[in-house]
C-alpha cells in the first residue's frame, strides 16, 4: 500500500487576484499614448475588464495544476494555450465592435490570432505572479513544517530527559529509606515515604508540562527537602531567599530538585558535622538568576563518598534540557572550590506566567 503524495499548500483564491491587479495600471500607462484617438481609451477599458474577468478562470486552473503536482513545462504548455485563447477571443470582439462602429472597412481573420500583445501579455504576467505567489506559499508552509517537527523533536527529547531523571532519584530515595529501616529509624522512614509520595504526585501532575512557575517548582523542591531533612535531621541545614516578583517567573520543571539532590548527597551528607545548602532566586534586568551554594568535602578527605556517575547524570540532564529549552539564551556555570564547596549559577530569560497560573501555584 502506497502513501499519495501530500498536496502542496496553496494561498487563499483571492490572494493572487489582488496580486493581479496593478497590471490594469500598466495597461492604463501603455494605452496613454492612444487617448487622443476616438474609442482608444474604450477599446483599451475594454481590454482591462476582459483581462480581470479572463484571470478569475485562469487563477483556478493554475491553482489545479499546482496541487496536481503538474511538472514545469506541462504548466508552461498548459498556460500558453489558456491565455492565447481568451487573447483571441478578446481581438475578435474588438475587432467585431470596430467593424461595427465604422473604425475598419473589414476584418481579416488574420488579424485575430495576431497583436495579442495587448491582452496576452498581460494574462501571462499575471500567471507569473501567481506563480511566485504559490512558491512562496508552499515555502512558508515548508518552513513551518520544518519548525513544528523540530518542536516535535525537541519536545520528546525533553520528556525523555524529564522522564531519565525520576527512575534516578527514585532509586536514591528508596535506597535512603532501606538505610533508614537497617538502622532502626522507623518513624524518620515513614515520613521519608509520606514526602515521596507528596513528591511523586506532584511529579506526575506536571508531567506534560514543558514549563512551571517558580513557586510550583519551589513546591516539589520542598518536598524533596523533607525527604532529605527525615534522613539528615538537623546537619541539612536549607537557606532559601526568593526575590520580588520571580514567583510567576517560568522555568523547566523539575530543574532544581536534581540540582539540591546533588548538592546534598555529594556535599553535604558526607560531612559529620553537616552543611548548608543556599538557594537564592532573583531578577536580574530581563534575565532569571538561581545561585545554588553548598558546603562539601575536600577531594582528599571524601574516600570515595562521591560518586562521580550519579552526580554527573544530574548536572547533564539539566544542561541538555536547558540547552534543548534556550538554545543561544541561558547560562549555565558550575563553581567547585579546594574546600569542596559547589556553586551552580543559572540565568534564564525572565518570563512571568499569567496571574491566575501564579494564584493557583501559590494556593496549591
Amino acid at each position: 500500500m502506497h502513501a499519495s503524495p501530500t498536496r502542496p499548500a496553496v494561498p487563499p483564491f483571492w490572494l493572487p487576484l489582488a496580486a493581479g491587479l496593478p497590471i490594469t495600471l500598466c495597461m492604463a500607462v501603455m494605452a496613454l499614448p492612444e487617448l487622443g484617438h476616438a474609442y482608444a481609451g474604450a477599446y483599451r477599458a475594454f481590454f482591462a475588464v476582459a483581462y480581470l474577468f479572463w484571470i478569475v478562470p485562469l487563477s483556478a486552473l493554475q491553482r489545479r495544476l499546482w496541487q496536481r503536482r503538474t511538472s514545469a513545462w506541462a504548466t508552461v504548455g498548459v498556460l500558453s494555450v489558456a491565455t492565447y485563447v481568451p487573447s483571441v477571443i478578446n481581438n475578435g470582439i474588438g475587432g467585431l465592435a470596430a467593424l461595427h462602429l465604422g473604425l475598419v472597412p473589414s476584418l481579416p481573420l488574420q488579424r485575430i490570432f495576431t497583436g495579442l500583445d495587448g491582452c496576452w501579455l498581460a494574462l501571462i504576467a499575471f500567471c507569473a505572479i501567481h506563480a511566485l505567489v504559490l512558491h512562496y506559499t508552499e515555502l512558508q508552509h515548508s518552513r513551518l513544517r520544518e519548525a513544528e517537527a523540530a518542536r516535535f523533536a525537541r519536545e520528546a527529547q525533553l520528556r525523555a530527559l524529564q522522564y531519565q531523571l525520576q527512575p534516578h532519584f527514585l532509586f536514591n530515595t528508596l535506597n535512603s529509606i532501606s538505610s533508614l529501616v537497617a538502622e532502626g529509624r522507623g518513624a524518620d522512614a515513614t515520613r521519608m515515604l509520606a514526602r515521596l509520595g507528596d513528591l511523586l504526585r506532584d511529579s506526575l501532575e506536571r508531567s506534560d508540562a514543558r514549563e512551571v512557575t517558580l513557586a510550583e517548582e519551589l513546591s516539589t523542591t520542598e518536598h524533596y527537602l523533607d525527604i532529605e531533612k527525615a534522613r539528615l535531621g538537623r546537619r541539612l541545614k536549607v537557606d532559601t531567599r526568593i526575590g520580588a516578583g520571580v514567583l510567576h517567573a517560568l522555568l523547566p520543571p523539575l530543574l532544581l530538585q536534581p540540582l539540591v539532590e546533588n548538592a546534598i548527597r555529594h556535599g553535604i551528607a558526607p560531612r559529620v558535622e553537616g552543611g548548608t545548602l543556599a538557594l537564592q532566586v532573583e531578577r536580574q534586568d530581563d534575565w532569571l538568576s538561581i545561585d545554588l551554594r553548598n558546603d562539601g568535602v575536600a577531594p582528599s578527605d571524601a574516600h570515595g563518598e562521591r560518586n562521580g556517575r550519579s552526580g554527573a547524570l544530574g548536572l547533564n540532564n539539566v544542561r541538555q534540557r536547558l540547552l534543548a529549552l534556550y538554545p543561544e539564551a541561558h547560562d549555565f556555570q558550575l563553581h567547585l572550590a579546594d574546600d569542596g564547596s559547589c556553586r551552580v549559577s543559572i540565568r534564564l530569560p525572565l518570563r512571568l506566567a499569567p496571574p491566575s497560573r501564579g494564584a493557583e501555584a501559590l494556593s496549591a
